[in-house]
């Protein structure tokens, strides 16, 4: 199975449940494997059947930044729910980090798949 992948797609948004990050905008890295057959786009060199790395990532920080989100995990099904209707992808796997949202680790965050391979 081939895959498209995108990795720590960095969006800064408005995230959380405490009033305080209600205020603010914090960061969130999206990483994102969607399964595409590369096959037709890598024989004939063609952009036209490829998944476009860009426009899922471009379509996905508009999704992310267009209304405050109160759970990372809201924001991984909406991605998932995003490229799979929009783009066509019959799976994905989704993993939305949330770094220093606890002090003590780096990161913390979810991860979903969704689909069939």
């Amino acid at each position: 199975m081939d895959k498209v992948l995108i990795s720590q797609l960095k969006v800064e948004t408005v995230i959380g449940i405490y009033e305080w990050e209600k205020q603010i905008h914090q960061n969130l890295l999206i990483d994102l494997e969607m399964a595409w057959d590369n096959s037709l786009a890598a024989a004939n060199d063609d952009y036209q059947q490829a998944l476009c790395y860009e426009t899922v990532s471009n379509r996905l920080t508009a999704l992310i930044t267009e209304k405050p989100i109160e759970l990372i995990e809201t924001v991984a099904q909406m991605c998932a729910d995003c490229v799979m209707d929009e783009f066509n992808v019959p799976w994905v796997k989704v993993r939305v980090m949330k770094p220093g949202a606890v002090p003590s680790a780096q990161a913390v965050g979810v991860e979903i798949e969704r689909g069939h391979l």
